[in-house]
């Protein structure tokens, strides 16, 4: 009984004495698949212990805190200021009366600084912010701003200290003629100008022998300015002696102040005026109708002449042959 024990055991008997062996259908399924409860069965258990630790690695990481996440949130809006103020929108305070009633001494303006990368110029009647042309800022005070006000003003959150940059209304551009004469008003190409901007108790024209009497033609490629505070603004009017005559290249501007965003109780947009509108203030409009009269003149007289010619010649050709015969 003992050997049969054991050969059964170690596989010495025919597979009807094997346990677990059967030619009946499915017994190899049961045995090879482990019923429950068996050792493969424990296995099985064990896999899914490990399955249960790889979903808990996948669980999400603990967010980090908000102090941690400061640094990076200020980096970012650094960065992005930078940019808003290199291409699109940069803030400018005003550090002087000349341009009052419109601007007041320690507003703030935001220039639009997109448009001229698309090769916009500036046109009349806009109040622009551009660089010093050339010693117009000679003796004014140069603020000392601390180390804070240094960082926000070179990424754009506050007004730069160290550019040297000016503020004025444009009054004519490249080719125009521009004069002022008495008290006024002003003319460009010859049609008067009407300015209600200008600081309440001043004339258009000033009275002097510094600059405030001119005529004017401005060069091609600049801009010619003037403040609205026109007896207390040290213009193109008073830089006639200097290099370019007082206009200021257009490379030199900055932007087009668009909206006074500062202080709350003096936002305001800053339109052009529509007396830059009036009909035959633009040279280039006035000269047009003549320019496309003489294009349109100069076929027709040629075609004419060539009639003419051809007309000519059969004439003679005629008056030969009769001859002749």
């Amino acid at each position: 009984m003992g050997d049969l024990a054991v050969g059964a055991r170690s596989g010495h008997e025919g597979p009807e004495e094997r346990p677990g062996r059967s030619d009946e259908p499915g017994v190899d399924a049961v045995v090879d698949g482990a019923t429950p409860g068996s050792d493969a069965g424990d296995g099985g258990s064990d896999g899914g212990e490990g399955a249960t630790s790889g979903r808990d690695a996948k669980q999400p990481k603990k967010p980090r805190s908000f102090w941690k996440e400061l640094p990076l949130l200020i980096g970012i809006a650094l960065v992005l200021a930078l940019l808003i103020k290199t291409f699109l929108v940069q803030a400018f305070s005003i550090p002087s009366d000349s341009m009052q009633n419109t601007l007041q001494q320690g507003d703030r303006v935001l220039v639009d600084k997109l448009t001229p990368w698309f090769g916009s110029e500036p046109e009349r009647g806009e109040v622009v912010v551009f660089r010093d042309p050339g010693h117009w800022l000679d003796g004014e005070p140069t603020p000392d701003p601390n180390a804070i006000q240094r960082v926000l003003g070179w990424v754009g959150l506050m007004p730069s200290a160290d550019e040297k940059d000016l503020i004025k209304r444009v009054i004519a551009v490249g080719g125009d003629t521009v004069e002022c004469k008495g008290t006024g008003p002003v003319k460009v190409n010859g049609k008067a100008l009407n300015e209600p901007y200008v600081f309440a108790g001043n004339t258009p024209c000033s009275v002097d022998d510094q600059g405030g009497q001119f005529k004017k033609t401005v060069p091609k490629g600049k801009i010619w300015v003037m403040g609205d505070h026109r007896q207390n603004s040290l213009d193109s009017r008073y830089h006639q002696n200097q290099p370019g005559g007082g206009a200021v290249p257009v490379d030199n501007v900055v932007g087009r102040a668009i909206v006074i965003a500062w202080p709350p109780t003096r936002w305001a947009t800053l339109p052009k005026p529509d007396t830059f509108d009036q009909p035959g203030i633009n040279a280039l409009a006035g000269a047009a109708p003549g320019a496309l009269g003489l294009a349109g003149a100069v076929p027709l007289v040629l075609w004419r002449r060539r009639r003419l010619t051809v007309a000519a010649a059969r004439a003679a050709r005629v008056s030969g042959g009769s001859t002749a015969g």
